[in-house]
């Protein structure tokens, strides 16, 4: 699951660096929360993946 994590937020940064270039304000908005999404799934599923199952 944090592979997952890791390509869709490097995906999201991708979709955030063409939306600030251009004037498509909202596609811009769209990665800007697809961002924060991803950023938090990513840091939850690294705490969560290096918990040891005992």
């Amino acid at each position: 699951m944090l592979g997952w994590t890791v390509i869709f937020l490097v995906l999201t940064l991708l979709a955030g660096i063409f939306g600030f270039f251009t004037l498509a304000a909202a596609a811009a908005g769209i990665a800007k929360i697809l961002f924060f999404v991803f950023l938090v799934m990513f840091v939850l599923s690294f705490f969560m993946g290096r918990r040891s199952r005992t």
